[in-house]
């Protein structure tokens, strides 16, 4: 049997130590793979941080919640409590909850204040653009609520850890180590992610003052605008079930890259039109102030020296 369909579908009774590896590389592949609950995350606090380092530490962050909530779900999953996932689809909540933090933290970013229902920009806002100013630094201590949070989404890695990797740890007290190990995974890859993402910022040669504008600009849009999009979704989904049943296979058997579906279009959207899209606009409004402040000192030095 394929390696990877073994871990997902391990057979007969696993060790301890099985159960650990398994969980771990699990981790690692949910980490990688383009999931709905991290990437479009650790992008938007990663890049809002404008380093390698403040990737690194928003990665980390964000996934010491969700490993510390999938600890909880593995321990419940091994006394029975968590068949509740198999009794109600919580996704819709779940996308909402997501979404609603995500916009409060970007209304923090953008605006200097936690609640700014402003979707149309006023003169006020433009202007404030065009000195290339932003409200507030990102709220790294945001990401450990959104990795609680986002915990409670529930995919092909939850269940394996949680239905059939935790009932086979000798007792409760070993309960959490599937969902440790898994988070620990996770972490990992988040972490790499999340300075690959800050590092990006570091690339662009210019001052550090216009890179933080663009990376703020950018973690601000994509927390703003992707959390009104994850609400919209998870409403979506609370409302008409059967949307999520949408999914056109890929052909790939690593879940998160086995179909195009409701999570993976949300990955797309938040990161790749949202963010990078933002940071595209954001670079060219910075390069078009820094070029007229250029052309207005040289305007001066010209009317000094006539």
């Amino acid at each position: 049997m394929n390696p990877l369909l073994q871990m997902l579908n391990p057979a007969g009774t696993v060790t301890l130590a099985s159960i650990i590896i398994i969980s771990y590389i699990l981790g690692l592949l949910h980490g990688i793979t383009p999931d709905e609950h991290t990437w479009p995350i650790t992008f938007s606090y990663a890049v809002g941080k404008y380093s390698t380092k403040g990737g690194m530490i928003a990665g980390f962050l964000f996934s010491l919640g969700f490993t510390i909530q999938r600890s909880l779900l593995t321990t419940l999953g091994y006394i029975g409590l968590a068949k509740i996932y198999r009794i109600y689809n919580l996704d819709g909540p779940i996308y909402i909850a997501v979404g609603i933090v995500m916009f409060i933290a970007g209304s923090y970013v953008l605006h200097g204040r936690y609640i700014h229902f402003h979707l149309i920009p006023t003169k006020r806002h433009v202007k404030r653009a065009e000195r290339l100013e932003i409200s507030q630094d990102v709220p790294l201590k945001m990401t450990i609520v959104h990795g609680l949070i986002a915990g409670f989404g529930f995919g092909a890695y939850a269940s394996v850890i949680t239905f059939i990797l935790a009932p086979e740890v000798p007792s409760i007290l070993y309960a959490p180590l599937p969902g440790l190990f898994f988070g620990i995974g996770t972490m990992t890859m988040q972490i790499l992610i999340g300075a690959i993402f800050g590092s990006v910022m570091k690339k662009m040669g210019y001052e550090e003052s216009q890179i933080k504008y663009v990376g703020l600009k950018t973690a601000g849009n994509t927390l703003y605008y992707g959390g009104l999009a994850f609400a919209v979704i998870g409403a979506l989904v609370v409302l008409l079930p059967s949307i999520e049943a949408f999914a056109i296979s890929t052909g790939n058997p690593i879940p998160n890259l086995n179909a195009i579906n409701i999570g993976f279009i949300l990955v797309v959207f938040v990161v790749g039109i949202i963010g990078i899209g933002s940071m595209l606009k954001s670079y060219r409004d910075m390069k078009k102030s820094t070029t007229n402040n250029r052309s207005l000192r040289l305007g001066s030095s010209l009317v000094e020296e006539g």
